[in-house]
């Protein structure tokens, strides 16, 4: 096939926009997939995407199209019109966690189909997606998606494209996932529009891994778009990120299920069978080549190690489950290389792992999944973020919970990830999203109208102040209509300090944590609120005290527990029982001085979970 009737694309939505059905749809029409094969969210594998309505992870798919010809936009492009072409659909994942999947995707195509839902029109993760395209200059093909529903109004969607993005009018194609309707015009437009890869095939093997995955027989499988030469079977390939050598056991396509062939060319998508037993050890965003000609070709642009930027850890609500979980959090490594975990043990509550995610939704799929496939009871604290701290001597220290601050007297400044937060909102909620937006010490930055109606937000806020309960917060006052984007800023200085707990005079390292100081004698108080309806009753008062360095923020008192040492008295002169109220103030004085609160694993729990 030449390199002219090959077209590289994908497909990028905000999650539920209808990308998953269309993709269906596309398979159906070029007859990848025989009806009896054919399945809704065919390129969903997991059961976890196909609940949820999103893709976690992407799936590439090869389709033959027999173009015969229409009303050419740009008659150039399209050699021959009775031409059958090779069309590779990247599928990209469908949430701000995945960003950088998103970008190496966007990398191996020329173009990209951005699909619009009619009934909800453009949202923040469209936003995002479309200039994370025209970073990458591919060309955009607008679907408004979902005509086909009652409250569908294509018209209004249509003006929202031309306001955000400057299409015009004969560039809007209109479709229906579900029924097929438009399909046949969206292939065409992308045989049309969508310009033929480059490349140069007398040059060495250069390819870049835009997606990996584990087979427990063959080892790390490297899905790759071929930029220039070609690569054959059974020949010793390099990783240039990572400086590892690995061999082509076999090479193919999908269709959409994998494929071998006898190699892959320039311009083509296709796997890499590597029998590599470390997903680590072939990236995402790598650049893969010949291992005789590595010193010839240069990595590809875009390449980086993408960092966790939420934290969490991870325990077995019983404690005989941790080597469950310590072999579950091994196999669930070998498929995902962002994880990253380490054992901990807080001898209130026991043993476990604390894991590093890409967000909030990589959280909570790592969760679902070691729950699901490996039948584990879990319990996750509450997430938190990395603080970089900077001692007096200039060593850098990264702190991801408050067990390992240093002593304040020892830090010279603390610095905590920052985000750009782009919220997209009907206009009449922008007062009740600046409130909730002001108290998470976001900082405004612009406001700009899509339309007549929507609201598009910039804001810039510590990423500490989002992952809790910002988004439940949001889609609260905004009855359900706004959506948020956002991606990281800087690290930037941050007057924070390590907030305490502790129970009857005792520090308990377990329930400390960072906060702003502008927010922590608040935080401070709900939490030893909270404590006092977990912590039960003793023989003796319990202060329940928040601290920063000496100083007492907040305090709450239990009181005693108290038995009626009178009960048994029958009559008599009130000083007896005076005596014996007495004697018992005296004893619980004592027990005070030599008692020890135990603090059950429930109320731990209680505290630290999310």
């Amino acid at each position: 096939m030449e390199l002219t009737n090959i077209r590289n694309f994908c497909i990028i939505a905000h999650i539920d926009h209808g990308k998953s059905t269309l993709a269906d749809r596309l398979l159906e029409v070029t007859n990848t997939v025989s009806k009896r094969e054919m399945k809704d969210q065919l390129l969903d594998q997991m059961d976890l995407e196909r609940e949820r309505g999103i893709t976690i992870k992407l799936q590439p798919v090869r389709m033959h199209y027999q173009y015969s010809g229409s009303q050419i936009l740009n008659p150039k492009s399209v050699p021959d019109r009775q031409a059958g072409y090779i069309l590779n659909l990247i599928d990209t994942p469908g949430h701000v966690d995945f960003t950088y999947e998103v970008s190496r995707s966007l990398n191996a195509c020329e173009g990209a189909i951005l699909v619009v839902d009619s009934t909800q029109g453009i949202e923040a993760q469209t936003l995002a997606n479309v200039y994370l395209a025209l970073e990458h200059n591919l060309t955009l093909i607008p679907v408004v998606n979902k005509i086909d529903l009652p409250n569908s109004d294509r018209v209004k969607t249509a003006e929202e494209l031309k306001t955000a993005f400057g299409f015009k009018d004969e560039e809007i194609l209109y479709a229906s996932g579900k029924t097929g309707e438009g399909v046949e015009e969206i292939l065409r437009a992308v045989v049309e529009r969508v310009p033929a890869p480059k490349g140069d095939t007398t040059k060495p093997f250069t390819g870049l891994i835009f997606d990996s995955m584990y087979d427990i027989h063959r080892g790390v499988v490297v899905f790759v778009r071929a930029m220039d030469g070609q690569l054959a079977p059974r020949e010793k390939i390099f990783m240039i990120g990572s400086q590892t050598q690995a061999e082509s056991l076999e090479v193919g396509y999908f269709h959409p299920k994998m494929e071998k062939s006898d190699g892959i060319k320039t311009g083509e998508v296709g796997y890499i069978v590597t029998g590599l037993r470390d997903v680590s050890k072939a990236r995402v965003g790598d650049t893969v080549t010949l291992f005789d000609r590595k010193t010839d070709v240069k990595q590809l642009p875009g390449y980086k190690h993408v960092k966790p930027m939420v934290y969490a850890t991870i325990f077995p609500v019983s404690g005989d489950d941790y080597p469950v979980l310590r072999d579950a959090m091994d196999k669930l490594k070998l498929s995902d290389a962002a994880l990253e975990f380490e054992p901990i043990n807080i001898p209130s509550i026991g043993f476990g792992f604390r894991t590093g995610f890409l967000g909030l939704l990589h959280m909570d799929i790592v969760q679902e999944r070691l729950t699901r496939e490996y039948n584990l009871d879990l319990v996750l604290t509450a997430p938190s973020v990395a603080y970089h701290i900077v001692t007096n001597s200039g060593k850098d220290l990264f702190v991801h919970n408050p067990a390992e601050f240093p002593d304040p007297s020892l830090i010279k400044e603390i610095n905590e990830p920052w985000m750009k937060v782009e919220i997209l909102t009907p206009q009449e909620y922008i007062g009740p999203i600046m409130e909730i937006a002001n108290q998470r010490r976001a900082i405004s930055k612009d406001i700009k109208y899509i339309g007549s109606e929507r609201v598009d937000m910039h804001f810039e806020m510590p990423l500490s102040n989002i992952i809790i309960d910002f988004y439940d917060k949001l889609k609260s006052v905004s009855s359900g209509y706004a959506s948020l984007n956002y991606d990281f800023i800087e690290e930037r200085v941050g007057d924070l300090v390590k907030v305490d707990i502790l129970v009857a005079g005792e520090p308990v390292p377990a329930l400390s944590a960072i906060m702003h100081r502008s927010v922590a004698a608040q935080d401070g108080k709900e939490l030893v609120e909270k404590l006092k309806q977990l912590i039960p009753k003793h023989q003796f008062e319990v202060a329940i005290q928040a601290t920063i360095g000496g100083k007492i923020i907040a305090r709450e008192t239990i009181s005693a527990l108290r038995k009626d040492v009178t009960g048994y008295l029958y009559g008599g002169d009130v000083t007896r029982k005076m005596k014996l109220l007495n004697k018992q103030k005296k004893g619980k004085k004592r027990m005070k001085k030599i008692g020890r609160v135990d603090i059950p694993q429930e109320a731990f729990l209680a505290v630290l979970k999310k």
